[in-house]
């Protein structure tokens, strides 16, 4: 599924909620930031979720707001 998909489905800004409140969330997002994606900026949500031990959900989450911050950074 793209981003576009998932951010149309209604229980969307439930699973962004929930992932939000996860206390490791921020430092996940700011490891893919900054070590992940400079190695590998095509990684796929499920390959991230493995390599950091998080899940598919926190995964797609992160993926989605890195992939929109680099938007509004162009």
């Amino acid at each position: 599924m793209s981003f576009e998909e998932y951010t149309q489905d209604k229980l969307w800004p439930i699973l962004v909620e929930a992932v939000h409140s996860l206390v490791m969330f921020p430092s996940h997002k700011g490891y893919t930031r900054g070590v992940i994606l400079p190695e590998k900026p095509e990684i796929k949500p499920q390959e991230l979720a493995l390599r950091l031990q998080i899940s598919l959900g926190e995964a797609i989450v992160i993926l989605y707001e890195l992939h929109e911050e680099r938007k509004t950074d162009s």
